[in-house]
């Protein structure tokens, strides 16, 4: 074990703000921020093709930098860049010469090259960020390269790596072994909510060990990480987390093992032979653990079985139904008995879609008045408008007042936003136009505090009231 886990790590978090290599630290991750602010302004992110682009660019430089390029002759300027591509990769459209001096203009700006007379050299600080964008790309490929539930294992895996290799040297990994358990946690819920699921998959072997491999490989992972912990967790305080961990552990592996032993043991049901002793002990104790199955047990309950069977497995089979877990209210009167037994005993199921006797359509002739059905295409309308603008608040607004002012009622209905205030004009305007409000003229009108200007002054005096009776409509004109 590495002394440097018993005192706390180097964090950002915890040094002084004013400390020297505090700025200095500080200005790497700025820089960072500055190469890909520049890369975007230069439209360099348009696809994720071009984000690979810029990344084996980077990958160039690098392996410039480490003495391991393909030929001997050092890059010495952006055109020379520009070519190391062209051969090194096989790529149908490869980034222009103009684009490539962009990035190397970029790199250089932000200290991570530098531009001397015979090549172009990596500096430190573009060496270290260089090596963290290829990681993070190259840890994101492996991640979505797994299924939903394998993602987290191997996330909780990758956490247990990191943390190795920055907490045990005395460095913050970033609460790795928290987002370590964590993963496992929502593996674990994950496994639970399709459990049913990968019983009833016939091919659900390969991936069910699979999980079982991540999960072993996990657990003796996490228990280095977690044993280390609990030799410091007293200077840490790490006690309540390596408590959870080894929970999570147990129950992880456990359940993992349950399920493919489960698995098996329903693949090879048909072809296990029935033995002629009968223990009625064993029988009693397999029926009580149907209810509440052990973690680590193979024993599938009532819902796992009814879950499983298969249909068709006898001609026409599947015409009579599908198999259901089920519940009966208890108690079961005397009658129901005997009706489920006639119904059983007399059941033919249907064979075709001829039996079924169809009943012949009745049409209804309804007349309706012309006037009820401008009305309700009037209401319909208004309904629809309704849907698509919410005039609540002004009508409410307006039958507690009864009249506004324009800009007193967009203010008060509404807020002074100017997104609210377009909205709640929107309303008004659909109340007019459907003449549920009236408006009028008014020489002197208050002033509002708003985030927003009339472009027209006059446009805000006016007053809106509630129309107290719709006018009636006539071939479609509105007349008050």
């Amino acid at each position: 074990m590495d002394l440097s886990i018993e005192k706390k790590p180097i964090s950002i978090f915890d040094e002084n703000l004013h400390q020297v290599d505090m700025n200095k630290t500080m200005r790497d991750i700025a820089s960072l921020s500055g190469v890909l602010n520049d890369l975007h302004s230069q439209q360099v992110y348009q696809s994720p093709i071009e984000i690979l682009r810029f990344l084996r660019l980077l990958q160039l430089l690098n392996e410039e930098a480490l003495g391991i390029n393909s030929t001997r002759r050092p890059i010495g300027n952006a055109e020379e860049l520009f070519y190391r591509y062209l051969h090194r990769y096989n790529d149908e459209e490869p980034p222009s010469l103009e684009k490539v001096g962009q990035i190397v203009h970029t790199l250089a700006k932000h200290s991570w090259i530098s531009k001397q007379a015979k090549k172009l050299k990596l500096l430190d600080r573009g060496k270290r960020m260089i090596d963290a964008l290829i990681r993070l790309a190259n840890d994101s490929l492996a991640y979505h390269m797994q299924d939903d539930i394998s993602r987290l294992l191997f996330q909780a895996r990758r956490d247990a790596e990191l943390s190795e290799a920055y907490d045990d040297r005395g460095i913050s990994g970033g609460n790795k072994i928290a987002s370590m358990i964590q993963n496992v946690e929502d593996a674990i819920e994950q496994i639970e909510l399709r459990q049913l699921e990968f019983l009833a998959e016939k091919n659900a072997l390969p991936q069910l060990e699979k999980i079982h491999a991540l999960m072993a490989d996990l657990d003796d992972k996490m228990n280095d990480r977690l044993n280390l912990f609990k030799m410091v967790d007293e200077s840490l305080g790490m006690t309540p987390l390596v408590r959870r961990g080894t929970a999570a552990l147990t129950k992880g592996t456990g359940l993992s093992l349950g399920i493919l032993n489960k698995y098996n043991r329903f693949v090879m049901m048909k072809n296990t032979p029935i033995t002629t002793n009968i223990s009625p002990e064993k029988v009693r104790q397999f029926i009580i653990n149907m209810y509440e199955p052990p973690i680590d047990s193979n024993i599938p309950n009532a819902h796992d079985i009814f879950s499983f069977m298969e249909q068709q497995e006898y001609e026409d089979e599947a015409m009579d139904g599908i198999w259901v877990p089920i519940k009966f209210t208890a108690p079961i009167s005397k009658q129901d008995i005997e009706d489920g037994i006639d119904y059983l005993e007399n059941y033919e199921p249907q064979v075709s879609s001829e039996d079924i006797a169809g009943e012949p359509i009745q049409y209804v002739e309804d007349l309706i008045e012309e006037d009820n059905i401008r009305t309700a295409f009037s209401e319909a309308s208004w309904q629809m408008t309704k849907a698509v603008i919410h005039t609540e608040e002004v009508e409410r607004y307006l039958e507690k007042e009864n009249v506004a002012e324009l800009e007193q009622l967009i203010i008060e209905a509404g807020s002074p936003n100017w997104g609210d205030s377009i909205r709640t004009m929107l309303a008004i305007s659909a109340l007019m136009g459907n003449q549920n409000v009236e408006e009028d003229r008014k020489r002197e009108v208050q002033a509002f505090e708003k985030e927003w200007e009339w472009i027209n002054d006059d446009d805000r005096k006016h007053i809106v009231r509630q129309r107290t009776a719709k006018p009636k409509s006539f071939d479609g004109d509105a007349k008050s």
